[in-house]
């Protein structure tokens, strides 16, 4: 009976390979009659933008345009189709999605996977083929401008999100296009420095999420990120995309430049570019264009480099805009709403209730002094890069006065001035951080006769933006001192910080005892925000990123690596990045990543592993149990990290490996298995130009930070 079994699902597993391949195969044939049928100049028309977010299609043929759109944050509004101005829609209205820090601070895959339905569900309303993201470089460098829009510094949690937010956004029969590719880790001199990176650092730090992305995932499009990479463009690294992408990894789909990321013509062309856009002058005189045509003419680009070049295309729009049963997608609606908001109030993360003033006793406020610019702010606009024509956006002070309005009194100061724009210069952007005392003063006298203070401080979205970097680490707007002045007058202050990066909060750390980080969160951030503080939401958000005491304490700053010098940066901290510097040098700091505290307690115990010993083709199974031991319904980010004590080569201190958020009530326990492969364990060895998990001892650790370990087990490879 077993046999029959077996062999009955043996046939089965083969009819379905049979069936995938015979599909597969098929598709081929299709694209390969179509390019069979194109002229050069055709296939030429396909490989260049035509307008701002479109390249060519072939009318002919029946091959439409390839539409792209922004997307990090949502679907952004519609743009005249040969400049940058409003079309001045009515219909393009979109729902503002969180961040791309505050996705990360979810720790939680279904939300990203949430995300990328509606990114993708929106898209097709406005017919669009292409989502420009997600985007996840790694946050190597804490003022980096586009944190923000990044996820986190680990390469496994980037990977476990992005793969989700991929699997979302292209379950809509909607491109991702994942970027940027690679190592484009800062805003400064971005589109002309030189990054040095080792090998086993690309392939260990920088490369697990795009790679993830593409064999987990399948993202269709990738997006060439603007800096050189050891000597070479980006835009034409024939390591990069020929060598990695597409013969190692099996990238199927298209590279497209990033805009003006084009620099040559047979380079690009020879080294793995397919699409060029966002180049300045005449469409047909793009490098993409003419000059290609020319090149392909001379014999310095061969006609099956062209040709696979169309082939990608096609491919993508047979599982984009030219798919079988396409749906016709659906923008800013309810459903797409209350995604938003779940997505904001997993991400909102508690740094510290130390007096337990959170949650808020509403039955026994009176009065509510809502404090600070960012209580009325929105944040689906601002800066350089892609933003949101909100349908709304709910601000923290709506949010607070639909959750407590009915019984305190709610009044609202402004506390501090934002005189700071993105496009400025630094000479006309002076004394943006300094405070205004006469706001001060308003503030601290509402303050004063009020029950409690909801301080509003953090960035904004001209402060935090793609194209520039920031100076410091230091809260901006002059805030500090308004949060010292608020805080003296009334120790019932809750301070609120909305932002996307890491900042100093080393006094406020200090000196308040209720600080709770949101972000940039979205079309439903205040509800979310104002849900947390009333306590409807236990938060569960956990920190993506460290936070530093000191600029100097961060890797890049502190091996001076960062911005570079002469147009080269050296990534000389190598595999130390993020937490695997701090805890690999005792370098203590602010809030450590994986941080996160809750309205309720959690206990771990019977930390076990299926074996104690095994082969590297084995899996480890690692087993625990999880308490609620409070009196709230809650979640628990539980983290697994992995040391290797005697290695051949430098490896940090740990490694995070697995992680799981885990809902309870109270009281309630669970049973919970991590899963990781013993390849998994392996570093790169750049001598063998391969991985090695080497034989020894490893120590698996278990916690909710990585600096807050509560059990370890060793196990042994062999």
């Amino acid at each position: 009976m077993k046999y029959i079994i077996a062999c009955f699902m043996a046939f089965f597993v083969a009819g379905g390979v049979s069936a995938q391949n015979k599909s597969e195969v098929a598709l081929n044939a299709k694209i390969n009659r179509i390019v069979s049928k194109m002229t050069l100049e055709e296939k030429i028309e396909m490989l260049h933008g035509n307008a701002l977010f479109s390249s060519g299609g072939v009318k002919r043929l029946g091959i439409p345009e390839l539409t792209c759109d922004d997307g990090p944050l949502g679907v952004r509004e519609e743009i005249k189709r040969f400049d940058w101005a409003s079309a001045n829609w009515t219909t393009d209205s979109a729902t503002f999605l969180p961040n791309g820090s505050a996705i990360a601070a979810t720790w939680n895959p279904i939300m990203a996977n949430r995300y990328g339905v509606v990114i993708g569900e929106e898209a097709n309303a406005r017919k669009k083929n292409v989502m420009l993201a997600p985007a996840f470089n790694i946050c190597r460098m804490p003022l980096c401008g586009r944190t923000y829009e990044y996820y986190s510094e680990d390469p496994y949690l980037n990977s476990q999100l992005v793969v989700q937010s991929v699997k979302g956004i292209q379950s809509q029969h909607v491109a991702a296009c994942i970027k940027h590719f690679a190592a484009n880790n800062q805003e400064f001199n971005r589109d002309s420095v030189n990054t040095i990176v080792d090998e086993r650092v690309l392939r260990e730090i920088y490369f697990p999420a795009f790679k993830a992305a593409i064999q987990q995932g399948n993202a269709y499009t990738i997006m060439s990120a603007y800096n050189k990479l050891n000597g070479y463009w980006c835009s034409e690294n024939d390591f990069l995309l020929n060598k990695v992408l597409k013969n190692e990894w099996g990238f199927k789909g298209v590279v497209m430049s990033d805009w003006s990321g084009t620099h040559h013509t047979v380079a690009a062309a020879n080294n793995g570019l397919d699409i060029e856009m966002g180049s300045s002058g005449p469409y047909d005189q793009w490098y993409f264009a003419e000059p290609l045509r020319n090149a392909v003419k001379e014999g310095r680009v061969p006609v099956k480099t062209i040709d696979d070049k169309v082939r990608r295309i096609l491919w993508v729009m047979c599982h984009t805009s030219m798919s079988a049963n396409h749906p016709n997608g659906s923008i800013a609606t309810l459903e797409h709403a209350k995604t938003a908001y779940d997505i904001a109030s997993e991400s909102i993360v508690l740094l510290k209730n130390d007096n337990h003033l959170l949650p808020l006793k509403a039955d026994t406020i009176k009065s509510i002094a809502v404090i600070g610019d960012n209580a009325i702010r929105t944040f689906a606009l601002g800066g350089y890069g892609a933003g949101v024509k909100a349908k709304y956006e709910v601000t923290a002070l709506a949010g607070i006065k639909s959750r407590f309005g009915k019984t305190a009194k709610i009044s609202f100061a402004r506390g501090y001035k934002t005189n700071y724009l993105a496009s400025n210069t630094d000479e006309q952007n002076l004394g943006y951080d300094q405070p205004d005392q006469k706001l001060i003063d308003e503030a601290v006298a509402l303050a004063k006769n009020s029950d409690v203070a909801i301080l509003c401080i953090g960035s904004n979205r001209e402060y935090e933006s793609e194209g520039h970097d920031r100076k410091s680490l230091e809260l901006p707007f002059g805030e500090q001192a308004l949060v010292n002045a608020v805080t003296a007058v009334n120790a019932n202050t809750v301070v609120v910080i909305m932002a996307g990066a890491p900042y100093d909060l080393n006094e406020i750390k200090k000196s308040n005892h209720a600080v709770v980080w949101s972000w940039f969160n979205g079309s439903e951030a205040g509800n979310a925000l104002a849900d947390v503080l009333k306590g409807g939401v236990n938060p569960s958000g956990r920190l993506p990123f460290t936070f530093p005491v000191s600029l100097k304490d961060s890797p890049a700053a502190a091996l001076n690596t960062y911005p570079g010098k002469g147009g080269t940066a050296e990534y000389k901290e190598g595999i130390l990045v993020g937490y695997r510097w701090y805890d690999t040098k005792k370098i203590e700091p602010e809030f450590p990543f994986g941080y996160g505290l809750s309205y309720t307690d959690f206990s771990i115990s019977k930390l076990s592993t299926d074996k104690s010993s095994y082969k590297k083709s084995e899996t480890i199974r690692a087993k625990f149990t999880i308490k609620n031991t409070g009196s709230r319904y809650g979640a628990e980010v539980v983290q697994l990290y992995i040391s290797d004590p005697v290695c051949s080569v430098l490896r940090p201190e740990k490694e995070l490996k697995g992680f799981e958020k885990i809902f309870l009530k109270p009281g309630e326990t669970k049973t919970v298995e991590m899963q990781v492969n013993v390849a998994d364990l392996a570093f790169y060895d750049e001598l063998k130009k391969s991985w090695n998990a080497e034989a020894g001892e490893y120590i698996l650790q278990l916690g909710n930070s990585s600096r807050n370990i509560s059990k370890t087990v060793k196990v042994s490879v062999k």
